[in-house]
């Protein structure tokens, strides 16, 4: 652990005890300093940081009990340890009841104290990991804004609330780009206390062969890599909510694991044979057609059945036209909260008549083009579209193989090819646009190039 910056106070009247202290710390990478009275300390306290303490009981001028409180009022977060040469359990038990960290007894191994003070230190480093944790968790619950509840999400309102007060597993569907993260975290964040973890990832981000680590853990040496013990997104969501996007990508071998999980809490970590117990809240998404992938067997269907026990389906940016005036300026004032910016209503009217293919994530990132790219307070969104347009695929190639006979139908696996290649070529072999004009992510995309064999587009 890197103590760079931080600081240890020795406040104890015995001078030779403080420097020799200070001497066996000196080769350490944290700042020491010594304070012989209790007044003196106290004062040193005011005037800097100090993270942890090593305090003696019995000062000349205080007790070190009551110097105990006036250094936790001064900085709550500091970690005192106490040392005395004259120990009893009545003192231990009253130092720690005052809010000492530790309490030691002189005489003391060199060793002994060296272990105490890292203690306090890693306790002090956890602590401040926690609080911006907590910070961050703060300003997410408050941040997450769901737009359109009284608009064109209006008809999914109630469905949130009541997903809000359970804690059964929810399948959220719709395109990429409409919104199901934010509604996953206005779930999460309805009903429950910000301190409760919210977990998220992407199964189609993760490499198949790490995402049974990822979301169980692994034991140390259960594959190559696995220095160590690692709890996995379970454990980590644990009385919390795990947000798995693009669940339609997992890989079919995982598929039985995760719904034992859901179906009891239990898993076992990779590499291990401890069953460890999780009160996880599972909400998934995805962009596909689940019910397409059960029919060709890249889907559990038992799995599909326990996370659709409630179901919401965000409809597309086109869809819901009416929210595009709030969307618009939600992002303007949260993107530049201390700046009087302007949308004027003619910008309002050419954002709602652009189809709007990536949906919100691509008004979100339109908007904040234009605020980049302004000239005075007034934003002009509808420029960047008129002069980026989004690539997109506009025509199915043919489904037929020349005569339009129905019996002449292309395989759904040859028409998927063709349609890949055709949004390539369209795109100028650039993936991400192919794959954002598809509705898929670039990862499925890459995917399904390697599924064919392909490597740059053709025209077809």
């Amino acid at each position: 652990m890197n103590h760079r910056n931080k600081t240890l106070l020795i406040i104890d009247d015995d001078k030779l005890f403080g420097d020799s202290v200070a001497s066996f710390f000196h080769a350490e990478r944290f700042q020491v300093a010594c304070a012989y009275s209790g007044e003196q300390g106290l004062a040193w306290c005011r005037a800097n940081r100090v993270d942890v303490v090593l305090l003696d009981q019995k000062l000349p001028d205080s007790d070190g009990t009551d110097l105990c409180q006036k250094i936790l009022a001064v900085s709550e977060q500091t970690k005192i340890i106490f040392i005395t040469a004259f120990p009893s359990f009545d003192h231990a038990v009253k130092a720690l009841r005052n809010g000492a960290h530790d309490y030691l007894s002189k005489p003391m191994e060199l060793e002994e104290l060296k272990l105490a003070v890292d203690l306090a230190f890693r306790t002090v480093h956890l602590e401040q990991v926690e609080q911006i944790q907590r910070f961050h968790n703060r300003q997410d619950c408050q941040q997450n804004k769901l737009i359109g509840m009284h608009g064109g999400l209006s008809p999914l309102q109630e469905l949130i609330e009541r997903a809000a007060d359970n804690r059964s597993p929810i399948l959220i569907t719709g395109e990429t780009g409409t919104g199901k993260t934010v509604v996953a975290k206005t779930i999460h964040y309805l009903r429950v206390n910000e301190q409760r973890p919210f977990i998220d990832t992407n199964c189609a981000a993760l490499p198949e062969n790490l995402i049974e680590s990822e979301l169980f853990g692994h034991e140390k040496g259960a594959f190559t890599g696995a220095a160590g013990r690692r709890k996995g997104l379970f454990e980590m969501a644990d009385n919390g909510t795990l947000f798995l996007d693009e669940i339609g990508e997992m890989p079919l071998h995982l598929q039985a694991k995760l719904l034992g999980a859901l179906d009891n809490g239990r898993f076992r970590r990779v590499g291990g044979q401890a069953e460890f117990q999780a009160d996880v809240r599972v909400i998934a998404a995805t962009n596909i057609d689940l019910e397409q992938a059960i029919i060709e067997k890249k889907f559990r269907q038992d799995l599909y059945y326990r996370l659709s026990v409630m179901r919401l389906h965000l409809p597309p940016l086109r869809e819901r036209r009416e929210d595009i005036a709030e969307l618009a300026n939600h992002f303007l004032h949260s993107t530049c909260p201390d700046r009087q910016l302007v949308i004027d209503s003619e910008e309002i009217d050419k954002l709602q008549n652009y189809p709007w293919p990536g949906n919100v994530r691509e008004l979100k990132n339109i908007i904040e083009r234009a605020i980049i790219l302004r000239h005075g307070h007034h934003v002009f969104p509808s420029q960047l579209i008129e002069q980026h347009p989004p690539a997109a695929v506009t025509a199915f190639p043919s489904t037929t193989t020349g005569d339009g006979d129905a019996q002449t139908l292309l395989p759904l696996a040859e028409m998927e090819k063709r349609y890949v290649l055709q949004a390539l070529a369209l795109c100028d072999d650039n993936r991400s646009q192919a794959a954002k004009a598809l509705g898929i992510s670039r990862s499925t995309l890459i995917r399904k190039l390697e599924k064919y064999a392909l490597s740059v587009a053709v025209p077809i």
